[in-house]
This record gives C-alpha cells, sequence and structure tokens, in this order.
C-alpha cells in the first residue's frame, strides 16, 4: 500500500446528525427527542443511578466499616533486599527510589525483618520492626528513624 492508495474505510466518516433542520432531514421539529416527556425538555433526563422511582442498588445493598482517612501506608523493604548496597552505605528512602527498590513511598518506608543482612549498613526509615533493627545492628550498622 502507498500513499496515494489510502483512502477511508466504508462508514468509518459518518455524517453528524443536523437536528432541528426541517422536516425533510428526518429531524426536523421534535429533533429527534419524540413528543413531551422528561427526555424532550431542556436539561432533561435522569441521574446516574436512577431507577425510575425504585429504590437505587446502591441504596439497597448494606454498608459495613468504615475506611479511615488518616490511615498510613507504608512502602515495605525486607532486610535481604538491603544485601543489594555497598558496605557502609547510608540508606534512605530516595536512594530506595532511585533504585527501583520501592516503586512510590507513601507515608514512609517500614523495614521489616524478612531474611537476613550480612553488611554494615546506616539505614535511614520512617519505621523499623523490632527484629530487623536488632539484625542491622548486629551486622554492625546503625537505624535511624526519620
Amino acid at each position: 500500500m502507498k500513499l496515494h492508495e489510502l483512502k477511508s474505510n466504508e462508514g468509518s466518516r459518518k455524517n453528524r446528525k443536523r437536528v432541528g433542520r426541517g422536516m425533510a432531514s428526518g429531524h426536523g421539529k421534535t429533533s429527534g427527542k419524540g413528543h413531551k416527556g422528561q427526555n424532550a425538555r431542556s436539561g432533561g433526563g435522569v441521574r446516574l443511578g436512577f431507577e425510575g422511582g425504585q429504590t437505587p442498588l446502591f441504596q439497597r445493598l448494606p454498608k459495613r466499616g468504615f475506611t479511615n482517612i488518616n490511615k498510613k501506608e507504608y512502602a515495605i523493604v525486607n532486610l535481604d533486599t538491603l544485601n543489594r548496597f555497598d558496605e557502609n552505605t547510608e540508606v534512605t528512602p530516595e536512594l530506595l527510589l532511585e533504585t527501583g527498590v520501592v516503586s512510590k513511598v507513601k507515608s514512609g518506608v517500614k523495614i521489616l525483618a524478612n531474611g537476613a543482612i550480612d553488611k554494615k549498613l546506616n539505614v535511614k526509615a520512617h519505621k523499623f520492626s523490632t527484629a530487623a533493627k536488632e539484625a542491622i545492628e548486629a551486622a554492625g550498622g546503625k537505624t535511624e528513624v526519620i
């Protein structure tokens, strides 16, 4: 196929409906809205979820629990993941983002004791599990809560 051989597909370019332009157009007088009724009026129609006066589905379903708007969600990093860094490195949330260890620092970073650490690191995070803190300090590193 060459550029000069291109042509639009059959039915892909449809003419727009010109409403209210006389009876001959097929969309004159009531402009395709029928006679009177809610949908014929300006601003007519019903809101999303309206079921004609019947109790809508979202109101019929039971509501349970609540969502805490102050909930903190931490990006989780395991100890064995920290082994990728060199000895005596200062591990910060910014460094974890750069290296792709965490994709998004939500409310902060929490270090968990999953796996083992065998390097001396200076780790700065928002939270540490007790076991993770002990493991880092046992390997000769330091922990600092931001």
